[in-house]
């Protein structure tokens, strides 16, 4: 079995510390968890979800429980965005901001995908055959593809409370604003078709870990004891992990070398 890389530590490092502050505040995870506030036994719940965020993020660091780890992962992660997300959505399909989250939970299915995918052999608990190998983790990046275009269109229809995020010290706040929710959609857009997927995804992985570094990572030093930023964090960090985790799924494939795309291209095309 092959470890997927650093994206894949990050990753599971990033779930025990979401299901650490669910433990701690005995709640959900603040804004990208909306559990509706009068479901009965909603902090008993909270508590189970903490504890299986701990523990799959354990799981994915032992090499012994990593395939099967990822598929609980996966699944989830997928209950989490079926449930708590979509829902919205189709109540209220016009609000970007409903698309924008729900392409955030989006990121994490498809990276744990991508690591129950590559990972899982026939001798593998809860291993099927029809979710694992090659064409599959394929699907997986497709979906990544498909959900960063959303997050970014949430830069650029929310363009200045993205910007009010934007460090003081950079230059023209609203540009940049501008500027990653146009990077988001170019390399979901890359990915898609297969255009330097690899270094669209890195860059993409690069970008995600500047948020984290310079918007999250100041917000928690400035306001140490609010869950919204410790929350916004490690989601940030998590989000990032699932770019590293379809970068590195890209491992071996050429950087700037678009002959391989163009043969991804026709192969998506012809489908």
């Amino acid at each position: 079995m092959r470890i997927a890389g650093m994206g894949h530590v990050v990753f599971a490092l990033a779930f025990v510390a979401l299901g650490a502050l669910s433990l701690f505040s005995g709640d959900f995870a603040y804004v990208w968890q909306p559990v509706p506030p009068d479901i009965p036994g909603r902090a008993l719940l909270a508590y189970v979800s903490g504890t299986l965020m701990c523990a799959t993020g354990v799981g994915l660091l032992i090499k012994r429980s990593f395939a099967t780890t990822s598929f609980v992962t996966t699944v989830y992660a997928l209950i989490w965005l079926l449930l708590l997300h979509v829902p919205h959505v189709v109540m209220a399909p016009l609000q970007e901001v409903n698309w924008g989250g729900c392409a955030e939970i989006v990121t994490l299915v498809a990276a744990a995908w991508i690591l129950y995918a590559s990972t899982s052999v026939p001798n593998s608990r809860l291993y099927v055959a029809s979710l694992t190998g090659v064409k599959v983790v394929r699907i997986a990046r497709w979906m990544f593809a498909l959900a960063i275009p959303l997050i970014g269109l949430e830069h650029l229809i929310y363009a200045q409370p993205t910007a009010d995020l934007v460090p003081a010290w950079l230059p023209d706040r609203m540009g940049w604003a501008y500027m990653t929710g146009i990077a988001h959609i170019a390399a979901g857009v890359a990915i898609l078709v297969a255009v330097l997927p690899r270094l669209a995804a890195t860059l993409e992985a690069v970008m995600m870990g500047c948020f984290t570094l310079f918007v999250w990572a100041p917000a928690v030093i400035a306001t140490p004891t609010q869950r919204f930023a410790w929350t916004a964090l490690l989601m940030s960090t998590v989000i990032t992990a699932a770019a590293w985790i379809v970068a590195d799924s890209y491992r071996g494939a050429p950087w700037f070398s678009f002959s391989r795309s163009r043969n991804q291209l026709t192969d998506l095309a012809t489908r």
